[in-house]
């Protein structure tokens, strides 16, 4: 382990503000003895600035502990800038979906664990602990996740692989070494948790690193090692010496996993001997049957799928002790920062009983045995003994921190001399069409606007809605993935969003100086989105702007209200007061916008890339007709063929099948170079890229990701829908006639439901060929894997018109999602020419459907697999 324990904090600017005194006055306290400390700190005020400061000036090692995985991101970012020749290590739940295992006694009902592991985040796990055992000088920011249990830091100590240049140890032995400590062998599929053999070459590729290590033998003896990079080969540096961890936290040695295998059998036999002594046979025969299977997995392969369950017998630990979870990792000096502490500590306390009336009825009716009552997070009392040197950070500090703190100090006066946001309150009549006329006000500042709503339904409706109004506007919620929430974030910050609408998650300490507008719908609503605390915050996020302002939305003025109220008032007149004094004139926050999470690869900045690439190579001759400019692009989409280069010649593709379609000649994302502005006319295309509109996860049901090109304009590519959804429309309106009023440009668009024809009815049809369907024509179908739902010629089960599939719709397979579709006249004769969708195997469909006299084409072509589709007009 390096035994250097200093911190080398790195940045462009001083402490400035409350933050001089704020640093003294918490490292004097703890240098006295004090190890429970509270600082306050207003929102935009540097209170990171401040921990990363304190960290240096101590110098242990750090837990920062937050209580949800975008705001442990955002930290994670921070803290690498200020220590960059530090071990700055991120630790969250590695899942982006996860179903624990349940039982339901009411309706009999037995739910398999389900997850999805998301490989990037388990990868920073495993280098967190391995950068524990390596040296001192780190930190590691984390969600609650840092309680729950993890294999043994004894265990995953003495199962590390120690290699060595020029020291003789066999290959074979090295080898057995790997697979013991969860590496598998593979010689076709060189990746994470993986090693092949090449002669006298072992390659292993660490589950913790991005890089491969290579090891070459001469006889017994090892003779060179390297890293190189999986993907070329390339050498990126020789090494003397390296050390390879565990693929897995749980890892026991072939002695430990023996003495298990008797412990479980023993508890095994007590457990079937109860339940058969209790007049349940049922219980009985099913924990026998599914602790049996386990039992041989575990003596074949020395894993199971749930070995966490059987933790307290692999580990050897007494039942009820407290298992070991990565604050075991940490040597016994380690400090505590608790971010966001009063949102932070009442998350730790509560995860101990929700899991353990989970498992209880696990136990109960013989899915599990006893002992998996120990695969627990920590409880609140093992937690705080196990936390002996701890800081409370939060703007709104809770009772609990406050009545624990052996020194307070407070951080007020902001750096760049802003002043907390003005707060307006405003009533709810008319909030939404108020708050659109304030986005828009801010739209031509290019400034970014937060919105908080109660529900996740509100916060995706009110989504909808804003995108129909041509707002360029994202959803932020606990259904969106950890990865995506901070795409989300910082496409925001980059200004492909202007709005972020978001139910909880838009309160602590997100980062984003671009935000001059919050406004809290329903503010009145009394309850823990809608107390003292969570006003407050919420409003901080307005902090970091200049031109900061909150607006609450309320019909009368509560007494969270009034206390969010006076205390923001208080704290203006004390920075206003400084900045006389001083002679400070505020400025807004200026930060660079970063990707928050590393990640290995990203397919969008390949595909761009890869455009950015045609845009250089295509060239067409100055006043080249479309003929010949099909022809160039045919040739070059050929040469890329020819060169093996699929990917560039699918793009090709596509581009060459608009142009015949009439589109310009162009190798942009977005749309055209040309594209128009939000008044419809044409320009540079500025504010006519717009973003993905985000999923439509959750309440919804669905999860289709909607790409929408820019408003208006010579091809008609709109960011809002083609049509209003059919919960928009008023009765009686036609699909073409909802289409002129949803585009100012084009008639192609997204629609999840359709008004079918001439009569209006919403969802049914009306019993005749008349063009009513359930769904669009030309709509989005919602199920993958060929399933089309819509119908074009009326009612199925009526005579005349019968149709399975959409006329102009998508029939998708492969689970693609269409963002497309053209819109079909039920009443008259109409062609659309919309669908273009990316399908795996390159097959274009076309259909033909006619009814009561409606004629529409659809034609789809093929692109990349993965399932998306492009609007075109």
């Amino acid at each position: 382990m390096t035994e250097a324990n200093d911190f080398k904090l790195v940045s462009t600017y001083q402490p400035a503000g409350d933050q001089p005194r704020a640093i003294q006055g918490l490292v004097e306290s703890f240098r006295d003895g004090k190890k429970k400390l509270c600082l306050v700190g207003v929102t935009g005020s540097g209170k990171t600035y401040t921990m990363a400061s304190f960290i240096k000036e101590v110098g242990r090692p750090t837990l920062v502990l937050t209580h949800n995985k975008t705001l442990a991101a955002q930290l994670y970012r921070e803290f690498r800038e200020f220590f960059p020749e530090n071990a700055v290590e991120y630790f969250v739940s590695y899942y982006d979906y996860y179903q624990p295992e349940a039982y339901v006694p009411t309706s009999d009902t037995y739910i398999e664990k389900d997850a999805s592991i998301n490989d990037e985040i388990d990868r920073l796990r495993l280098r967190a602990t391995s950068s524990l055992l390596e040296r001192r000088d780190v930190i590691i920011v984390s969600s609650v996740s840092c309680i729950y249990g993890l294999g043994s830091p004894e265990e995953y100590r003495h199962s590390l692989i120690m290699l060595d240049r020029g020291v003789e140890l066999d290959r074979n032995t090295v080898m057995r070494q790997l697979l013991h400590i969860q590496y598998s062998r593979n010689d076709l599929d060189f990746s994470r948790g993986n090693f092949r053999v090449r002669g006298d070459t072992l390659e292993i590729f660490p589950a913790y690193r991005q890089e491969g290590v290579r090891v070459e033998w001469f006889g017994d003896e090892i003779e060179k090692i390297s890293v190189f990079d999986p993907l070329t080969g390339k050498v990126i540096a020789p090494k003397d010496r390296v050390v390879i961890y565990p693929a897995k936290h749980f890892i026991t040695s072939p002695p430990k996993l023996e003495e298990a295998v008797k412990r479980i059998e023993a508890e095994l036999v007590e457990r079937v001997k109860a339940f058969n002594e209790q007049g349940k046979p049922l219980e009985a025969e099913r924990i026998e049957q599914r602790t049996r299977y386990d039992l041989e997995m575990l003596r074949e392969m020395g894993y199971c799928n749930g070995i966490e369950n059987y933790s307290r017998h692999l580990t050897g630990r007494k039942a009820g002790e407290a298992p070991a979870c990565l604050l075991d990792y940490f040597p016994e000096d380690f400090v505590v920062m608790v971010d966001e502490s009063h949102q932070t500590m009442p998350q730790v306390r509560g995860m101990y009983e929700g899991d353990r009336a989970r498992k209880q009825n696990l136990v109960d009716f013989g899915f599990r045995l006893p002992s998996a009552l120990d695969n627990r997070p920590l409880n609140f009392t093992e937690f705080e003994t196990m936390v002996d040197s701890v800081m409370w950070v939060s703007a709104t500090p809770a009772d609990y921190e406050l009545d624990r703190a052996e020194a307070r100090v407070e951080q007020i006066i902001r750096p760049t001399g802003l002043l907390d946001p003005e707060v307006e309150v405003r009533p709810v009549t008319n909030q939404i069409e108020d708050l659109l006329g304030e986005i828009r006000e801010r739209m031509g500042l290019d400034e970014r606007v937060l919105v908080t709503t109660l529900t996740k339904k509100m916060a995706e409706d009110l989504s909808d809605y804003l995108s129909d109004m041509d707002v360029n506007v994202a959803y932020l919620h606990s259904e969106i993935q950890t990865i995506e929430r901070v795409e989300i974030i910082r496409d925001l910050r980059k200004g492909q969003y202007d709005v972020l609408v978001g139910v909880n998650l838009l309160r602590e300490g997100l980062d984003m100086p671009e935000v001059s507008l919050v406004a809290i719908l329903d503010a009145d609503k009394e309850g823990f989105l809608r107390n003292a605390r969570s006003l407050i915050q919420t409003m901080g996020r307005a902090a970091r702007n200049l031109n900061g302002r909150a607006i609450l939305y309320a019909d009368k003025i509560t007494d969270s209200m009034q206390t969010a109220l006076d205390e923001t008032k208080r704290r203006r007149e004390i920075q206003e007061a400084y900045n006389r004094e001083h002679n400070i004139q505020p400025t807004s926050i200026r930060k660079a916008v970063h990707d928050i999470i590393e990640r290995e690869f990203d397919e969008i900045d390949e595909e761009e890339r890869m455009l950015a690439e045609l845009e250089k190579e295509v060239q067409f001759k100055k006043g080249a007709s479309r003929k010949e400019k099909i022809e160039t692009v045919r040739k070059a989409m050929l040469d890329a063929a020819r060169n093996l280069e699929f990917e560039k010649a699918a793009l090709l593709r596509d581009r060459l099948q608009e142009i015949e379609q009439g589109a310009e000649a162009v190798f942009s994302k977005n749309g055209e170079k040309d594209s128009a502005g939000k008044d419809g006319k044409k320009g540079d295309g500025k504010r006519g890229k717009k973003a993905p509109f985000r999923p439509r996860s959750g309440t919804r049901g669905q999860n289709n990701s909607r790409r929408r090109g820019g408003a208006g304009g010579g091809n008609g590519n709109r960011q809002q829908q083609a049509a209003y959804d059919a919960d928009m429309l008023d009765p009686g309106v036609t699909i073409t006639q909802a289409a002129g009023r949803g585009g100012k440009g084009g008639a192609g668009g997204n629609r999840r439901r359709a008004n079918g024809g001439a009569s209006g009815n919403r969802h049914h049809a009306a019993g005749s060929g008349n063009g009513n369907s359930r769904s669009a024509s030309g709509g989005n179908s919602r199920s993958g894997g060929g399933n089309s739902r819509s119908a074009s010629g009326g009612n199925r089960a009526a005579s005349g018109g019968n149709s399975r599939s959409a006329s102009g719709g998508n029939r998708t397979s492969s689970g693609g999602n269409s963002r497309s579709a053209g819109n079909a006249n039920s009443a008259g004769s109409s062609r659309n020419s919309g669908n273009r969708q990316k399908q795996g195997g390159g097959n274009q469909k076309r259909s033909n459907t006619s009814s009561s006299g409606a004629r529409s084409k659809s034609r789809g072509g093929a692109r990349r697999g993965g399932g998306r589709s492009k609007s075109e007009g």
